[in-house]
């Protein structure tokens, strides 16, 4: 049995993420509602806390990444910069932060989406910020230490959710929660890294 850090614990995709992670003691985190830990992700002293708090742990699986959507040609600095600050930077503070912190052989499980291969109208900053955690997972697997795993789970609409985006996404497939959970299970409990995990029907 690992410890397990989850953070977006309470989301459609961190229940998700939860369904496959039975077997392990699992810590939840996020901004708020009832968690274990309150945590920010866009916020270094706020993840820095989450991890001194917890002590040790075995893994970090993150199911958060706030994203604005609006067409490109009036998305602003300022929208771009929330999702960059969230979607990514949060993502890579996750892991700049915590691999000093994670037991030796532990993983990292991020959150990315099939947006950046399969795009859609308003989610030019999601697409965006998803593709460059599927290239930061890839590309720093082999920098990370104490023999330390990374992975990102790439999912396409999740059933569960499809009453909230269905509409912008005419002609995907959702897949249901469970099968993504097999994912986030194949990332904590398998031996590989480096690699995207997508879930697509």
């Amino acid at each position: 049995m690992k410890t397990v850090i989850l953070i977006g614990a309470l989301g459609k995709m961190g229940q998700a993420a939860l369904s496959g992670l039975g077997k392990h003691k699992v810590i939840t985190a996020g901004r708020s509602g009832n968690v274990d830990h309150i945590v920010d992700i866009t916020d270094e002293q706020s993840i820095e806390a989450l991890y001194a708090k917890v002590g040790h742990f075995d893994a970090v699986v993150n199911t958060v990444g706030v994203c604005e959507y609006a067409p490109f040609v009036e998305m602003t600095e300022a929208q771009w910069m929330t999702t960059v600050m969230s979607k990514m930077m949060g993502q890579i503070n996750l892991v700049r932060i915590g691999q000093k912190y994670i037991a030796d052989g532990g993983s990292f499980t991020l959150i990315s989406g099939i947006l950046n291969i399969k795009p859609i109208p308003f989610a030019i900053a999601d697409a965006t910020t998803s593709g460059a955690i599927d290239t930061f997972v890839k590309c720093v697997a082999y920098e990370m230490p104490r023999n330390t795993r990374i992975n990102v789970v790439n999912p396409t609409v999740l059933t569960e959710a499809w009453d909230v985006y269905g509409e912008m996404m005419p002609g995907f497939e959702p897949v249901p929660g469970k099968l993504v959970g097999k994912a986030f299970e194949r990332s904590v409990d398998g031996f590989i890294t480096g690699e995207v995990i997508f879930v697509d029907a």
